[in-house]
């Protein structure tokens, strides 16, 4: 087993969300999520290859601390450091996820790592009004109707009036579990807009606070999804790690890149 640390979406050098990117490894689900419960990292991924080692073969699979994930794109990109990045790699390589079978595209190129995916249909759920707020443990005056979104992590993604408010949020995150399960949603994503495609945002999906994601790529594609249009969203103040992730909107495609760094 080799296993290889990274910070991903980093706002500054030395900063960004932890990954472990493990290769070589023929654990089973219950071994790789054990691996990842151990660990205490935010997110582990298991690259795959099949017996004949053809590129192109190449499966990703994700855990978090608790519980297996169909798609975690900070862990991705992670993986596209690994997998580009080394003497002789190709500049891009397409890999499919473990859970779903999406299919992802991973870049490199002059601005850096990227990685390509189409929007995902999201379930249909009819939201309540007091739905957020019962989630975030307060009364919510929101800016925009509550909206699931995927592109491939289903995220309830709540737009919040400023950073004031999004910082100071102490949602049920019992709750969020529970009505997530219920509804095969991944969380919800709280966030605010602070400039013309410039956002902030915060995920809510662990049921420790203390785990709180610092860069939810999904969450990003997600909301460049939902608004059609390129972004920057800044994510991390709250957990003292700054991130900052870009996703570009083309029709049919969003690409989501940022800093990859290696850990320590």
């Amino acid at each position: 087993m080799i296993v290889h640390l990274l910070k991903c979406f980093g706002a500054a050098p030395g900063g960004g969300n932890a990954a472990l990117v493990v290769e070589n490894d023929h654990g089973s689900e219950s071994a790789r999520q054990t691996f990842a419960r151990e660990r205490q990292v935010s997110a582990c991924v298991f690259i795959d290859r099949q017996a004949d080692g053809a590129e192109g073969c190449l499966v990703l699979d994700y855990f978090y601390p608790h519980t297996r994930s169909p798609l975690c794109l900070h862990a991705t990109l992670a993986a596209a450091h690994v997998l580009l990045t080394a003497p002789g790699a190709p500049a891009t390589l397409t890999v499919t996820t473990a859970m779903r079978g999406q299919a992802l595209q991973l870049v490199r190129n002059a601005a850096g790592l990227f990685i390509g995916l189409a929007p995902q249909p999201a379930p249909a759920i009819m939201l309540e009004k007091y739905v957020p707020s019962e989630l975030m443990g307060q009364h919510m005056h929101l800016l925009s109707p509550p909206v699931i979104a995927s592109v491939g992590s289903p995220k309830l993604l709540l737009e919040v009036a400023d950073r004031t408010t999004l910082r100071a949020l102490r949602p049920n995150l019992e709750l969020i579990a529970d009505w997530s399960t219920l509804h095969q949603v991944n969380g919800c994503y709280a966030y605010c807009r602070t400039g013309e495609n410039e956002f902030e945002g915060r995920n809510f999906n662990h049921l420790d606070p203390a785990l709180e994601d610092s860069a939810t790529g999904v969450a990003a594609g997600a909301l460049a999804a939902h608004l059609q249009q390129s972004l920057s969203l800044s994510q991390g103040h709250v957990t003292g790690q700054d991130c900052l992730i870009q996703a570009q909107y083309g029709e049919g495609t969003i690409w989501v890149g940022g800093m990859v760094q290696a850990g320590t």
